[in-house]
């Protein structure tokens, strides 16, 4: 049975409209939520007006199901799939809203003027300029978790990371994935199976060339041109974009969007194939999965008949928590991310309420060695820059192997000479969680100095480029070369083969899964994580089935 995208949402909408809100608790979200102002109540009542979707109340959960998925992102979607084509009761927990999509509207937040659309319960943020963006509080599509020393960024949404990111899709050189996985997950398993297998679901794809000539793509043509001068071969990449909304914006039949540098809050127009398009429509199809928006998971326990207790707590856009419910149920799947999966396996192990997690848990957490880059004074066609990456370069001449992707400028409306690049470093340096009893809080122990050798590799390869087309590095007064005291592909803290066995069963826990990106031990080799996540997610899937769902 297949389903449309449009045929999901409507069922969606049908599903949610069934459900009812509960008494009113005082109780909201532990952020800038808490404190609405005159501002945030006027952007709700615009947000009614332009997104009424998204306030249609959340679906009532059963009390008990057979399995649970915590999180509708590249891993959780994927186990979502997979149960539901087993025929297994699912019920799929996500925080986020159901952004809905559409060819003319503004569903989502202007990338240029953020909006309370973009953010989730944040007033503000430090964009890639280093300078404060100002926001109302509202359930955005884009979490930004601030800890000392580091800033995360990762998605909070119906779909996951696959809202808010970039779209690249590359699977990793064999030498730098074993040098990651160390022997415990087999490469050419990975890349004879279960990286292609992500690759079709995903429609990964190169950008076509007609699009790489359009306007939009100047920006990208004078990056490869940069990195040819310096001595460089750039690489086509992989994709999940859909060039053909691409090529209806450039003619005019879709509102722009991804031509316009549209990406990190979300492409309204459906230019991004994100899990809304295939695996979450899919798993909705089967008849045995319910996605439940706008439900926080706070704590998970085990109660004495064996069962997972879910702790979850039902919130409206605004961050109000609405009512407070317990589930449970026999096989719980962790797919919140890196950082939500992490925080929650943290907290029961400190609390005692699943006492027997190992002592890995929290462990070997990284940041895929990520960093913000920018050049100037470089000229290339186009009123503006689109966000869809064509090409990247690799780099391992100096102490760590260093990726430079094709990017553009985040929040930059027009075409001003500027080449931006996300860089990647196979970098060691890792951290742990801790959890603060007195603060009721998880900590991320990052060091200060631990972006330093990400820093001084990047920097090496970036200032070779500049210096072999006569352009500064960064902007000159105003922006610094590097940005690398954030992370957008935050990586580890249950790492596949020490806190879970090799398929990411948690160890002490039958039945307790880690399918998304806090299994990967802090780096998916100098490459994007979304399709090594995605192709893991399938790996474990297919061996939970195997073994009896």
């Amino acid at each position: 049975m297949s389903i449309s995208r449009r045929e999901f949402l409507l069922a969606a909408t049908a599903v949610a409209a069934a459900g009812t809100f509960g008494n009113a608790a005082a109780k909201a979200l532990p952020d800038d939520a808490a404190n609405t102002t005159l501002l945030d109540r006027l952007a709700v009542s615009r947000y009614q007006r332009l997104v009424p979707e998204i306030f249609v109340p959340a679906p009532t959960a059963p009390s008990h199901v057979p399995a649970i998925v915590i999180g509708s992102g590249f891993g959780g979607a994927v186990a979502a799939l997979r149960l539901g084509q087993a025929g297994v009761r699912t019920v799929v927990l996500e925080r986020g809203l159901p952004w809905p999509r559409d060819p003319r509207r503004q569903i989502f937040s202007p990338e240029v003027c953020p909006d309370g659309r973009a953010l989730w319960h944040r007033r503000s943020f430090t964009g890639f300029s280093g300078l404060p963006v100002l926001t109302d509080s509202f359930g955005g599509v884009l979490d930004i978790t601030e800890y000392r020393h580091m800033q995360v960024w990762r998605g909070s949404a119906v779909g996951g990371g696959s809202v808010v990111f970039t779209g690249v899709l590359i699977e990793p050189e064999r030498r730098f994935f074993d040098a990651v996985f160390k022997g415990r997950v087999s490469y050419d398993e990975m890349h004879a199976v279960y990286y292609p297998r992500a690759r079709r679901m995903l429609r990964a794809s190169p950008m076509p060339d007609d699009v790489y000539r359009s306007g939009p793509f100047g920006h990208s043509r004078a990056w490869d041109n940069q990195a040819r001068k310096a001595g460089y071969t750039p690489q086509r990449i992989d994709s999940i974009f859909d060039w053909n909304v691409v090529r209806r914006e450039l003619s005019g039949q879709s509102r722009r969007s991804a031509i316009i540098g549209e990406s990190n809050f979300g492409n309204s127009n459906g230019a991004k194939y994100d899990l809304t398009y295939n695996y979450l429509p899919q798993a909705v199809a089967t008849g045995k999965v319910s996605i439940h928006h706008s439900h926080v998971v706070r704590a998970i326990a085990q109660d004495r008949s064996g069962r997972f207790a879910l702790t979850v707590d039902i919130v409206e856009p605004t961050g109000r928590v609405m009512r407070r419910q317990t589930m449970t149920c026999d096989k719980l799947f962790l797919g919140a991310g890196s950082i939500g999966t992490t925080e929650l396996l943290v907290r029961a192990k400190a609390t005692g309420t699943l006492p027997r997690l190992s002592a890995a848990i929290g462990q070997g957490w990284g940041t895929n060695g990520d960093a913000a880059l920018v050049r100037s004074f470089a000229p290339s066609e186009g009123v503006t820059q689109a966000s869809p990456c064509a090409s990247r370069i690799l780099d391992e001449s100096g102490s760590l192997p260093v990726t430079l992707e094709n990017w553009y400028a985040p929040g930059v409306a027009l075409n001003i000479g500027l080449l931006g690049s996300l860089g990647m470093v196979l970098d060691p340096t890792r951290a742990s969680f801790h959890y603060d009893a007195g603060r009721d809080d998880v900590v991320l122990d990052w060091p200060k100095n631990g972006n330093d050798r990400t820093v001084a590799a990047l920097r090496a390869v970036h200032n070779r480029i500049a210096r072999c087309n006569g352009v500064p590095a960064g902007v000159p007064l105003l922006v610094p070369d590097i940005k690398a005291d954030f992370t957008a592909h935050p990586l580890g803290g249950v790492v596949l083969g020490e806190a879970t066995d090799d398929y990411g069963m948690v160890n002490g826990y039958s039945g307790l899964y880690v399918v998304d990106g806090a299994m990967v031990p802090g780096s998916t080799g100098t490459v994007n994580p979304s399709l090594t996540i995605t192709a893991l997610a399938e790996r474990t899937m297919e061996m939970v089935i195997g073994a009896g769902g």
